[in-house]
């Protein structure tokens, strides 16, 4: 084992070229933002969990079925555009609303060291999902946000190794975490912007 941002897939190592977002990287990297919410450890949370299990399932599932149709997100999304039901492409879509909104919730706390993960995921999820939620989602959200651990035990846990070793230093998780967030980052506006332009988020 080792400290948590060392064990999974890092958004850093997902190869992103002029053909697009490598599809089997990008969703081995979107598991390991499920995983973070264990570390969060509330209950509440088991419903984003699995809102991004299901999408990346849904992705997955594109992806085995048309392999060489679907090497990147985009490919997949443009392949996928002529069929009835764009099962792919509307989950693909929604998970990537998850990450962004995991991705600026942790970017607000590492702007802002002495904001509470709880401030920081409400902010995020007002300028993310919540426009797209209706009355019960939401509900559900306003409970999980309020059930967010102190920052510090946050970061004392994504830090640790849980199988006793060393953990790492604050100073090597603030550099591994912005790194692993600023290539999340860089991929969900990649992508949105694709979503956009190519009106494929049209029909959801």
């Amino acid at each position: 084992m080792a400290p948590y941002l060392e064990s999974v897939k890092s958004f850093v190592d997902v190869p992103v070229t002029d053909a697009g977002v490598d599809t089997v990287a990008f969703l081995e990297a979107a598991e390991g933002v499920v995983g973070l919410f264990d570390i969060l450890g509330s209950a509440a949370f088991t419903v984003v969990q699995a809102d991004l299990r299901g999408n990346i399932a849904k992705v997955r599932v594109r992806y085995e079925a048309t392999p060489t149709q679907s090497s990147t997100l985009e490919l997949l999304v443009i392949n996928e555009k002529g069929e009835k039901k764009r099962t792919a492409t509307e989950g693909l879509m929604w998970l990537l609303r998850g990450l962004a909104f995991t991705c600026k919730a942790l970017q607000a706390t590492q702007a802002n060291q002495t904001e509470e993960l709880a401030a920081a995921f409400s902010k995020s999820y007002e300028q993310t999902l919540k426009q797209f939620h209706n009355f019960v989602v939401k509900g559900i959200f306003s409970v999980a946000m309020k059930a967010c651990p102190y920052r510090a035990d946050f970061y004392a846990k994504l830090a640790s190794d849980p199988a006793g070793g060393p953990s790492v230093t604050a100073d090597k998780l603030n550099e591994e975490l912005n790194s692993w967030l600023t290539a999340l980052a860089a991929i969900v506006t990649r992508m949105e912007t694709f979503y956009e332009q190519g009106g494929h988020n049209k029909g959801f």
